[in-house]
């Protein structure tokens, strides 16, 4: 999509009440606890509503063409992102049917650990975790574990979800598969695969500040051991195996064969198809139930009110770049205030405002910037929404879980810690990676 087939409809009738509607769609899904309307629901209708403003616009100019161009391109974005997350989403789906994340709640909360240990252990692990599977999928087992075993310690309990909160979204940020923001950054050419990972140790940073200033205000001594028996059903390890076989084809599809890496998602939601179909059969020939796999039923539960909000809001955005405001202000926070003061207002801006729409935005401004910047960028857009409670879907989930324990002000509370973590991750990132500014 040339950029000189754009019009620039920033100051017409057609351009504000684009930006209006997406300003007053963006304000419901802020309040969707209060409204009790799904987010997708108002981003849909903004979306449609901003590229028929589109349509009309630039069919009155006669350019009708390079708006279907427009739209063209906007598909095939979200139709990538869309495959990806489809079978990701799917192989999570199917490792919690066979209770590979319960084992893992059971396992911790029978060994008998005290509060503090607790707490090190489920933010390592939703550190680590979210590396492979989603920042809020990870954060919703961790913070199972956490209400599992702490139920007698609200204090805990709060300040154990602030900690899972930063280390689920630091743990995503050095992955491509880690965060929607990071495989939005890869699939986009911007970053090779092996270039995130020199993120590991700013994220690591990132989530150890704030849990070690945390740990003198945790309260002391253990748990009630809760004894529970969870064993695995047949095939969990199989498909453990085929979703790391899945990742590595997905890889190699971009490394080795220039192809979409959503081709090798799709390859690899062929070998989980395949391998139900042989435990279907099989658990029917033994008449054990615990074998059968139904894995188009997994498929059924996938979270579609996240998916069409992902819709939404790619549409929305590029919509706003079509009607020139992406360009407006691109030249104003990476010509006018400069990559760096830009790309750390980003991470800020994250926890008031969704990281996903503020990634696409800048991925559709496309400023020219360093291998450093980009990876700047990924950094704080992963982990700026761990100032507040509300700035990242993990936080906003387990103020669900934890409801009355954890809330926006007890993580408010530990903001100044986070903020520092945010700080000192950013500057490590600068220091270690210097070089590729």
């Amino acid at each position: 999509m040339a950029e000189t087939h754009l019009l620039d409809l920033t100051r017409t009738g057609f351009g504000f009440a684009g930006l209006a509607i997406f300003i007053l769609a963006y304000v419901l899904v802020i309040f969707e606890e209060a409204t009790e309307m799904r987010k997708s629901k108002p981003v849909l209708l903004a979306a449609g509503l901003i590229w028929a403003l589109i349509g009309m616009a630039y069919t009155a100019r006669g350019q009708g063409p390079a708006a279907e161009l427009a739209a063209q391109h906007t598909i095939f974005e979200y139709g990538e992102l869309f495959l990806f997350l489809l079978v990701a989403i799917t192989y999570v789906n199917t490792l919690e049917e066979r209770r590979v994340f319960d084992v893992l709640r059971a396992r911790l909360t029978a060994r008998g650990l005290s509060y503090r240990a607790l707490f090190w252990i489920t933010g390592l692990l939703a550190f680590f975790l979210s590396g492979v599977l989603d920042n809020l999928t990870t954060a919703l087992i961790m913070g199972a574990v956490v209400m599992a075993i702490g139920r007698a310690s609200p204090a805990f309990v709060a300040m154990a979800c602030v900690n899972i909160v930063v280390a689920a979204n630091a743990g995503g940020a050095f992955s491509p598969f880690g965060d929607i923001t990071t495989l939005m950054v890869w699939q986009k050419g911007k970053l090779a695969f092996f270039e995130f990972f020199v993120l590991f140790i700013p994220a690591l940073v990132n989530w150890l500040v704030p849990a070690a200033l945390m740990h003198a205000a945790l309260p002391g001594g253990a748990p009630a051991r809760v004894e529970e028996r969870v064993s695995l059903k047949p095939g969990a390890m199989g498909v453990m195996v085929l979703f790391a076989l899945t990742i590595a084809t997905a890889v190699s599809f971009r490394n080795f064969l220039n192809l979409q890496p959503a081709l090798g998602m799709m390859l690899g939601l062929g070998y989980l198809q395949i391998f139900a179909y042989v435990l279907q059969k099989r658990g029917k020939r033994r008449g054990n139930d615990d074998m059968v796999l139904n894995s188009f039923a997994l498929i059924a539960k996938v979270e579609w009110d996240t998916l069409l909000f992902f819709f939404g809001i790619i549409f929305a955005v590029g919509g706003l770049g079509v009607l020139g405001y992406l360009s407006l202000t691109s030249h104003w926070l990476y010509e006018v205030m400069g990559p760096t003061p830009a790309n750390i207002a980003i991470g800020v801006l994250s926890a008031i405002v969704d990281n996903i729409p503020l990634m696409f935005a800048v991925l559709t401004m496309n400023p020219s910037m360093s291998d450093g910047q980009w990876l700047l960028v990924t950094l704080t857009a992963g982990v700026g929404g761990s100032l507040l409670s509300i700035g990242s879907a993990a936080g906003v989930a387990l103020m669900g879980q934890a409801h009355g324990t954890y809330t926006f002000l007890s993580h408010l509370r530990w903001t100044w810690a986070v903020a520092a973590g945010y700080a000192a991750s950013i500057m490590v990132h600068m220091a270690l990676n210097r070089a590729l500014f």
